[in-house]
């Protein structure tokens, strides 16, 4: 591990660690704890990230940051946050089934975004976590959203709601998902 955490501070600095094993805390802060606080918590967490456009931070028009990537930059955008309060929630055991993430349009920007979407045992509805809103909220009350397909490590759904939709097909056909995948393991 001390090499690992000599290359990561190498590359991201001191502060980039810093942030990393501030990330680990909570993880273990969290163990165990009702997933009200759990969703919260890592909503919280990630949301305090600057957020930046991928161009500036990894120099590409459109990049899935893994969260150690994240986390050393110290910045990211909507879908790197996504996909990190995602990987976070099922570190700590919430569910893939609860967890969707949605590719929607933000009305009011004019532009794509991803949020992460919880729905466990009982709930008719949904709730958004996401980095426009810090509040989070059930997707009925997310009007300012279009939702346009959703994922998680198992499926793809087109979606016309941020609930529900209509599987399409496994994730495999998601490139983006893929090389996700890839450089996170």
């Amino acid at each position: 591990r001390d090499t690992q955490a000599q290359r990561f501070i190498e590359v991201y600095g001191q502060p980039g660690w810093a942030r990393v094993q501030q990330w680990e805390q909570l993880l273990v802060d969290l163990d165990g704890q009702p997933a009200r606080r759990q969703l919260s918590e890592v909503n919280d967490f990630f949301n305090r990230m600057h957020f930046t456009d991928d161009m500036r931070v990894w120099g590409k028009e459109d990049y899935w940051a893994t969260p150690l990537e994240s986390l050393g930059a110290g910045a990211g955008d909507c879908d790197d946050f996504a996909m990190a309060k995602y990987l976070t929630l099922r570190q700590l055991g919430v569910p893939e089934s609860s967890l969707r993430l949605h590719y929607v349009k933000a009305l009011r920007l004019n532009q794509f975004h991803m949020v992460v979407t919880y729905q466990g045992a009982g709930m008719s509805m949904p709730d958004v976590l996401d980095n426009l809103n810090s509040s989070i909220l059930p997707a009925s009350e997310r009007t300012d959203l279009l939702p346009i397909y959703s994922f998680n490590g198992n499926a793809l759904w087109m979606s016309k709601r941020l609930e529900g939709g209509e599987r399409i097909s496994d994730s495999r056909g998601l490139s983006s998902l893929t090389d996700w995948q890839r450089r996170y393991k």
